[in-house]
């Protein structure tokens, strides 16, 4: 059997980054902690954005949260008013974090936040993106095989993509008995680490179970 590795921690520090980075201090686990706190909770109210990647920046008294979404206006909201009541919100989430340490005698200082926002202009070049679009699909019902062409074909439309590889994994079509069905076109080189693939993983909440979707798509190579 081959040994399977994430393809982004693969090539964390050659071609890829964290998601997650900067200062710390003493309390690294407690920061941590509030770190997937607030990824989760964003991802969470953030449903109908179509968010591709949430990145956390840390400095000693401030937190900037960059948020890449091919729908940046309904996060923005009007007049910047969906914005400001995100931060509110991710404020107070904090603030209640703070309190139930403070109970047990582990308190630490609310920071600075601040909310970046990017706007994806093609979706169909991000691997997350595309692995939502699919899981809304599968969702409505439509047959799996035929969601994997489409995806392959819109994909594949775009010059800058050279190869595309889509899984999909759970009771397909509601059988009983669950199996992984994957369609693949053009290159996929997954051991090369310099290979520039951005790689997503999502769920379609079916009524007959959960199907699992993963897709790769491949950008070329990169060279520091």
């Amino acid at each position: 059997m081959g040994h399977k590795v994430h393809p982004k921690s693969f090539r964390i520090k050659g071609v890829e980054d964290w998601n997650v980075r900067g200062f710390y201090g003493k309390k690294m686990p407690q920061f941590l902690e509030e770190d997937f706190l607030i990824k989760d909770f964003l991802r969470k109210i953030l449903v109908e954005a179509a968010v591709a990647n949430i990145e956390i920046e840390h400095s000693a008294n401030k937190i900037n949260i960059i948020i890449e979404s091919a729908r940046p206006g309904i996060i923005i909201g009007r007049g910047g008013q969906g914005a400001e009541s995100l931060k509110a919100m991710i404020i107070k989430k904090m603030n209640d974090k703070v309190f139930s340490s403070a109970r047990l005698g582990e308190a630490k200082p609310v920071r600075q936040i601040k909310i970046d926002i990017k706007e994806i202009k093609n979706p169909w070049v991000s691997a997350m993106l595309v692995a939502q679009w699919a899981a809304q699909q599968l969702e409505k019902r439509i047959p799996f095989r035929q969601v994997l062409k489409m995806v392959l074909d819109r994909v594949m439309q775009n010059t800058e993509i050279k190869g595309v590889r889509v899984e999909v994994s759970g009771r397909l079509n509601g059988v009983e008995i669950a199996r992984k069905e994957w369609l693949k076109q053009g290159r996929m080189p997954r051991q090369t680490i310099r290979a520039d693939i951005d790689y997503a993983q999502y769920e379609a909440l079916c009524t007959y179970g959960v199907i699992g979707i993963k897709v790769w798509i491949y950008k070329g190579e990169k060279f520091n």
